[in-house]
Parts: structure tokens; C-alpha cells; sequence
């Protein structure tokens, strides 16, 4: 049918144009970010581009969903201002018969929000869960690379080397800054190495010094050696519980507590709002020609930024206990829908606010 296939490819094409800008720039600050947590030893720098492209699988849900939001808004503007949205309205086409087609191209995309909130956003956070957590379990100079500072695990000492070697055994010009036992003390050395003794990992620092203060008082105490050791263990230990974002659904579901139900909140409201979304675009979007294009995307932008973020703060309200989670399901998403059914009802049948308040109209003297 010319009608539906018509809004049917319009939608693709400003859908998918829409797609790419979006993900490139949650890209571009996903990278920045994943950048900073690599810079600051958070993550392994040759892991980055795994990070990231967990990062994106989590984000991706939203991204879609703003898409299709944004397409739509942008598709039924472009129809009101080339006065095509005039010719389907004549020809007996009212409003409410464009959510059919509408929907029929967006199903797949809601599907997939579905998919992708309840499945895999808690999978790849358990990925880089994982691999931040291998990442700081390791050894305290392992994470040192060269030339820079690096802290260790626990936050107690401060690693740097000017050089190593290639199998990260050996360092050259090393320096260690360490708070213990109530003492700082600043170790430099010309060059150390990893060795075993008695199964446990040592750096041994040849020809050096080092400077010891007692925390709170300003005598110094610094003494010269040859050779000087300093043990290496595994200061973090792996997590006992796994968070809730990392955590499946169906776990979510079975282990109800109020963190959990907050979880569940956020990915449930994020599919039904998907939904919502599709019926707000052809609610809201009129045509002004004195604004154009933009003034229909300004305000469904601002419509996707307050329900998007009452949806968050939904999340922390049944976290803390101060709302059940069935009810806040009905009256968020389930009062936007009925809000966005009864616009649209208004707008389909050009009632006026005479009519809806029941007014009677003025009648004209006549001479």
C-alpha cells in the first residue's frame, strides 16, 4: 500500500542517517572517557577498544531508542512543512492511521530495545566488570608502564620506571613512594628487578637510596644501599557480589530485594518507554512554519531528557524503599501512554477546548 510504504521508507532513511550521527558521538565520548579510566590505571590500555565496544553494547538500547524518537519527530516535520502531511489528512487519512505503518517499520528496533536491555546490557557489564577487576588484581608492577606514575592497587605506593625490559622483568632509574606502618617513605634506584623467593615475588633495587619520615613529625631519615627488596603481592581481591547492573534478569527477578527491583525498573521502563516514545512523536509534532523543523525536535528532545531521567530517578526511589515497583511501572509509563493516546485522540479529531471543557459557543447577533 502507497501509504504505509511511503512513511515506511521515509522512516528508514532519516532513521538510519539518525542512527549513525548518534553512535558516533556516543562513540567519540565513550572512547574519552574509557581513555581517562586507562590513563588513570582504571583499565588495561591494551583492552581499551574491548571496554569500549562493551560500553557501546550497553548504551546501544538508549541510542536506539532516541533514534527512532528523533526519526519519527524529523520524518512527520518534514510531511507537515512540504504540505505532504496535508494531502494523507484530506484524502481521509487521519493522524491515528499513521501509528500503524509506524509501528509496523519500528517493531524489529523494539524488539531488539527489549533484547538488548534485558539481556545483554547486564552481560557486557559483567564483561567490564571482568576485565577491570583482572586489570587491578594484577601485580603492583606490572601495572607500572614507563614513564609514567602509576599507583598500586590498595592506593599505598606509587610506582615509577624510566625503562624496562621486554619481558617487564627487569627496570632501569625506578622510583617508589610508600605510606607504611605510620612511615612515607621514597625509594630511588638505578635499576631493579622481579625475582622469586620462597614463592614469593620480590623487587630487588640495586644501588639506591632511601628516605623515611614519620607521619606527623619532620626528621628524616635517609640511608644508602646496594641492594634493597621490596615484596609484590595481590592487594585486590575479587568481588563477593556482583552488582546489579551486571547481574541477569531472570536473577534480578528471583532475588527481589530493593536494589534489584531498581534494576529491573530501569531495563522494563526502558522497553515500555521505547513504545511511548513512538506514540509521543505523532502526538506532539505539528507543523510552524515560523520555527520549522527545529522547533519539533527541541521540544522532543526535552521530552526524551524528562522522561528519560524520571525513569533513572524511578530507579533510585524504589532502591531506597520509597516506591513499590509495580506501581511506579503503571503510573510512569503506563500514564504517559494513556497522556500520549489522549493527545493524539485530540488532534485526530480537531476537538478544541470548548469542546472538551463542554463550553457552549457564542452566538452571533444578528441584525
Amino acid at each position: 500500500m502507497l501509504f504505509h510504504s511511503s512513511i515506511r521508507k521515509e522512516l528508514s532513511r532519516s532513521f538510519g542517517a539518525t542512527l549513525v550521527v548518534l553512535v558516533t558521538i556516543v562513540m567519540t565520548m565513550m572512547l574519552i572517557r574509557t581513555l581517562g579510566q586507562a590513563s588513570q590505571g582504571s583499565v588495561n590500555p591494551s583492552e581499551v577498544s574491548l571496554v569500549l565496544g562493551f560500553t557501546m553494547l550497553g548504551h546501544l538500547p538508549t541510542v536506539l531508542t532516541m533514534s527512532l524518537f528523533i526519526a519519527s519527530v524529523g520524518t512527520l516535520s518534514r510531511m507537515y512543512l512540504d504540505s505532504e502531511m496535508v494531502i494523507w489528512l484530506v484524502s481521509g487519512r487521519g493522524l491515528r492511521s499513521f501509528l500503524k505503518p509506524m509501528l509496523r517499520f519500528a517493531w524489529p528496533m523494539l524488539l531488539g530495545v527489549a533484547v538488548l536491555v534485558l539481556l545483554v546490557w547486564p552481560w557486557s557489564n559483567q564483561q567490564i566488570s571482568d576485565l577491570k577487576e583482572r586489570f587491578e588484581r594484577r601485580g603492583d608492577l606490572e601495572r607500572v608502564s614507563p614513564g609514567q606514575f602509576q599507583e598500586s592497587a590498595n592506593g599505598l605506593r606509587v610506582f615509577f620506571i624510566d625503562k624496562d625490559s621486554v619481558e617487564n622483568k627487569q627496570g632501569k632509574n625506578v622510583f617508589i613512594s610508600s605510606i607504611d606502618h605510620g612511615k612515607q617513605a621514597m625509594t630511588s634506584s638505578k635499576g631493579g628487578e622481579i625475582t622469586l623467593l620462597d614463592e614469593e615475588r620480590f623487587l630487588i633495587l640495586n644501588l639506591g637510596q632511601r628516605v623515611e619520615q614519620t607521619l606527623g613529625e619532620s626528621d628524616l631519615r635517609i640511608s644508602e644501599f646496594s641492594t634493597y627488596g621490596v615484596r609484590i603481592g595481590k592487594d585486590v581481591k575479587a568481588a563477593a557480589t556482583t552488582p546489579a547492573k551486571a547481574t541477569h534478569t531472570l536473577q534480578l527477578i528471583q532475588n527481589p530485594t530493593l536494589i534489584n527491583q531498581g534494576e529491573l525498573a530501569w531495563r522494563v521502563g526502558l522497553a515500555l518507554a521505547a513504545v511511548n516514545f513512538m506514540v509521543i512523536a505523532l502526538a506532539i509534532t505539528s507543523a510552524n512554519p515560523r520555527v520549522g523543523r527545529g522547533g519539533n525536535l527541541a521540544l522532543a528532545l526535552f521530552i526524551f531528557v524528562v522522561y528519560y531521567n524520571f525513569i533513572n530517578l524511578g530507579q533510585s526511589w524504589i532502591s531506597a524503599g520509597k516506591m513499590p515497583l509495580l506501581p511506579f511501572l503503571l503510573v510512569l509509563h503506563g500514564g504517559v501512554f494513556a497522556a500520549a493516546m489522549l493527545w493524539l485522540t485530540v488532534r485526530h479529531n480537531n476537538w478544541t477546548w470548548r469542546q472538551l471543557l463542554g463550553t457552549p459557543k457564542r452566538q452571533e447577533a444578528t441584525a
